[in-house]
């Protein structure tokens, strides 16, 4: 028996599973993918391009267009912003002064809502105090970096606790925002739950004049952590 030629023979192959063979193998499969599409390669690459999307969308980031004037000035009728999905994910948490999108089933209405974090759970959230500002934790808070001109800071008084594991919410708009203030006798008390926050509002996307990242506001900043044990359920 001639082992050499038996040898030459086999180092002419490749073995199963080398970087080359799986190569080929994959690029086999999408000219197989391809010859079976009507369109052939155009139309994978437009379908790949589509699923890719769909998950961005799902996991990742959301376009979401604002349908009323309760986010402006800084918000206007029919732009589109970039909502971050992932913000909250990982043990993070909405935060003071962060622009939210949000399921407002059972709570506002049966649709998603955008509106601002003014208190996290366990917050001691109040309006108005002598000047017309709203205080959180014992702190007022300037906002008329972001309040619609002309705007106070709400025309209804309120003196709320924050259960823990909720938010509340209010409009920049003031006057014309239907927010936490307006369902306080409502099932949940005008508070949403962090579970329902969709995600974070970063960037206004469309069009493209109003261009621009979403920052939260240093305002809340210096609002103090709320004392221990005010949160309830």
């Amino acid at each position: 028996m001639d082992t050499e030629a038996q040898q030459t023979e086999r180092d002419r192959s490749s073995p199963p599973g080398t970087p080359g063979a799986e190569g080929r193998s994959r690029f086999a499969l999408v000219s197989r993918a391809a010859d079976w599409l009507p369109g052939g390669r155009i139309t994978l690459t437009v379908l790949v391009g589509l699923a890719f999307l769909l998950l961005l969308n799902a996991f990742v980031a959301q376009p979401f267009e604002i349908p009323s004037g309760s986010m402006e000035r800084g918000l206007r009728i029919g732009d589109r912003v970039l909502v971050n999905k992932v913000a909250y994910r990982f043990g993070a948490q909405p935060r003071r002064g962060d622009v939210i999108v949000f399921d407002g089933t059972g709570y506002f209405g049966d649709a998603d809502y955008i509106k601002r974090v003014v208190g996290v759970g366990g917050d001691h959230v109040v309006c108005c105090d002598k000047n017309g500002r709203i205080e959180v934790n014992g702190r007022p808070v300037d906002e008329t970096a972001f309040l619609y001109p002309g705007d106070s800071a709400s025309g209804v008084p309120f003196d709320v606790v924050v259960p823990s594991g909720r938010l509340f919410v209010l409009g920049d708009h003031r006057s014309d925002s239907s927010d936490s203030r307006d369902h306080l006798g409502s099932p949940g008390g005008g508070m949403i739950p962090v579970g329902d926050v969709i995600g974070r509002a970063d960037w206004i996307v469309w069009p493209y004049a109003h261009w621009t990242r979403l920052t939260r506001p240093s305002a809340y900043a210096r609002v103090p952590a709320a004392p221990a044990g005010d949160a309830h359920g």
